[in-house]
């Protein structure tokens, strides 16, 4: 444990909260200009957080503390992993434990935790809304880890900053059959993680297609709020990730300074501005896939992740890695 590596985790924590209503903002932002409409700017999120946390909080009849306590819970797997993982450097405190099976365990507890909330409910949408995230969840988490696992076996090692140490010191592994194969498979399932299109539509309350928000149609005040804040972070989270594992070019080593901190931070927003801005420019050429096609969308990557995993045998050679 270095004061670098302490600095560079509280920062990512920091940056994560703080940044994260700022990514959804300007996804709206850019769908708004590409359909004509003036938008609400990019602070619009932090307004609408604001909002909802000066309303009273509303507790429907019959709901126990799972409803209650669900929110904090989404937040709080979401906030341990912008700290833990390797976003603007590789000497976080916490570098030894988040391996890929800790991030796929943190971001399913997410998952879980809204699930059983909108069970907790006991309301037709809620039951209906868990019961499609948490198949989407199990089409989603094995992909993850398959991506993931394929840009672990170059590197010896499932540890995040592992990974990206090993993508920084043999850049051919981007380009690579593994690594392409893995980048798609990735991007789709984070896609069908945080809600988006064509997986789901997040600007929709339309009850017979809705997915995350069935889930929280039941929240008010600050915990919608919380819920909404949450969503962003592991949006943000997730598309740090996929910067990270694939383009680690400007994020700081295992012994960091504030300077290769800072930098880091800065690459990694660029990083995220970028690929948030190509989804929300996508996304507005896209319709929302029905219901029972997006199982085929996830086997489809789950095949990729498979691939992908196949690959990174022949390539560990050229690359130089070892298993």
């Amino acid at each position: 444990m270095t004061a670098g590596g302490v600095f560079a985790a509280a920062l990512q924590g920091v940056g994560v909260a703080a940044g994260a209503p700022f990514v959804v903002g300007g996804m709206r932002q850019v769908r708004a200009r590409l359909e004509g409409r003036a938008g609400g700017g990019i602070g619009q999120p932090w307004r609408d957080l604001r909002k909802l946390l000066r309303k009273q909080v509303v507790t429907p009849n019959g709901t126990t503390v799972v409803f209650a306590f669900a929110p904090a819970v989404i937040a709080g797997s979401a906030l341990l992993i912008a700290v833990a993982a390797p976003l603007f450097a590789t000497g976080s405190p916490l570098d030894s434990s988040i391996d890929l099976f800790a991030v796929v365990g943190l971001l399913f507890i997410g998952t879980v935790a809204l699930g059983l909330a909108g069970l907790d409910t006991g309301t037709a949408f809620g039951g209906m809304g868990a019961s499609r995230g948490l198949t989407v969840a199990a089409l989603v988490e094995p992909t993850i880890m398959l991506a993931v696992f394929a840009l672990s076996i170059p590197a010896g090692s499932t540890n995040l900053a592992a990974i990206v140490s090993t993508t920084q010191h043999h850049p051919g592994q981007v380009v690579s059959p593994a690594g392409l194969l893995a980048f798609v498979a990735l991007s789709i399932v984070i896609i069908a993680e945080t809600g988006r299109l064509p997986v789901d539509n997040p600007s929709t309350h339309l009850e017979l297609t809705m997915i995350h928000e069935a889930m929280v149609l039941e929240y008010a005040g600050p915990r919608l709020a919380l819920v909404e804040w949450a969503s962003g972070m592991r949006l943000t989270v997730l598309l740090s990730l996929l910067a990270n594992l694939f383009l680690p070019w400007g994020i700081g080593g295992d012994h960091p300074g504030v300077a290769g901190v800072l930098v880091g931070a800065a690459a990694l927003v660029i990083k995220v501005a970028i690929l948030s801005t190509v989804l929300a420019a996508g996304e507005v050429f896209m319709a929302k896939l029905r219901l029972f096609r997006v199982p085929e969308l996830l086997a489809g990557s789950f095949l990729l992740g498979l691939l992908a995993v196949t690959a990174s045998y022949f390539f560990v050679p050229a690359l130089g890695g070892s298993t």
